[in-house]
């Protein structure tokens, strides 16, 4: 009667199992040709649960695994609104295309394999948060997702307009959370702004703390452009010394620039090995290339990296 007893038991258990299976069976597809290829189908793209914080630690390109790359070329599709700062995540990428090879392949619609990336594709091309009328990215956003529904990344960049007032900053984030309301399918990225030299004490550092403040607090996407530009590879930290957007520093912290972290690193690695020749506006290449690889760090958290 026992070895019937838990033989019935068995049948029903494997009842159960098959009913699951048959009702699970879409997703369960999904999830095996994830792990077969590395790509998520994108019908399967959810938001993160929490926040993401993109900032110097993420700026290890070989930690990302390659699956997630190609997860991202698959199933992002970007617009990237900015200025000459925000430029350098784009010459950086570009950089980094000719330093690693095709996996890092990106264009303005995503054929042949690469990323879609489309780089200020908005009316008036040459803005960014900090336009004279603070409304007018986002209203530019509006007009472009109402044309452009397969978009589901949108991220924008200061230039030097973070030097703002608390209450032109607040209007910055309301603006995003309404979009965020609006566009439930779409991932907007907050940005802090660059270094201007001012340091722990100046406005656009208080400014800064601002931006990361609400998002940590709200568990939004932020890619820290501002952090980036505070810590070398190796991680040593220059925010004490008054750095900044060229990584000038001072070494004495007395606010007299005689350094420039940036230009020091790239002669003690070597070039094409541990770091590549790029553009980068009105910085030195390592910049943009950590902004690439930070770039990259976070394309791959948006297709469904945990980071880890």
């Amino acid at each position: 009667m026992e070895k019937r007893s838990r033989r019935i038991d068995v049948l029903i258990m494997l009842s159960i199992f098959s009913v699951l299976m048959a009702i699970g069976g879409c997703n369960s597809g999904k999830d095996m040709l994830a792990s077969r290829t590395g790509v998520i189908p994108e019908a399967g793209l959810q938001k993160p649960t929490t926040g993401i914080v993109i900032d110097h630690s993420c700026t290890k390109l070989d930690r990302i695994p390659e699956q997630w790359i190609h997860a991202a070329k698959a199933n992002l599709h970007i617009a990237y609104g900015h200025t000459s700062h925000g430029s350098q995540l784009v010459t950086g990428m570009e950089g980094l295309v000719r330093f690693k090879g095709p996996l890092y392949a990106f264009n303005k619609s995503g054929t042949g394999g690469a990323l879609d990336l489309r780089d200020t594709p908005f009316s008036e091309p040459y803005m960014d948060l900090g336009y004279p009328d603070r409304n007018k990215w986002e209203k530019e956003t509006r007009i472009y997702l109402k044309s452009h529904p397969e978009v589901n990344v949108v991220i924008w960049s200061w230039c030097g307009q973070v030097d703002a007032s608390e209450a032109e900053i607040d209007l910055y984030l309301h603006l995003m959370t309404a979009l965020e309301r609006d566009y439930p399918n779409v991932h907007f990225v907050y940005m802090t702004g660059h270094l201007d030299g001012t340091g722990l004490r100046g406005n656009v550092h208080r400014r800064n703390e601002q931006i990361r403040v609400y998002c940590r607090a709200n568990n939004k996407i932020l890619y820290d452009f501002a952090d980036i530009e505070t810590w070398n590879p190796d991680g040593v930290y220059y925010g004490d010394k008054y750095p900044n957007d060229n990584c000038d520093y001072s070494r004495q912290g007395d606010g007299k620039r005689d350094g420039n972290w940036a230009i020091e690193w790239q002669k003690a690695h070597e070039e094409g090995v541990d770091w590549y020749k790029c553009e980068s506006a009105h910085s030195q290449p390592l910049n943009a290339n950590l902004k690439a690889y930070a770039a990259w760090w976070l394309w791959a958290r948006l297709a469904g990296w945990d980071g880890r």
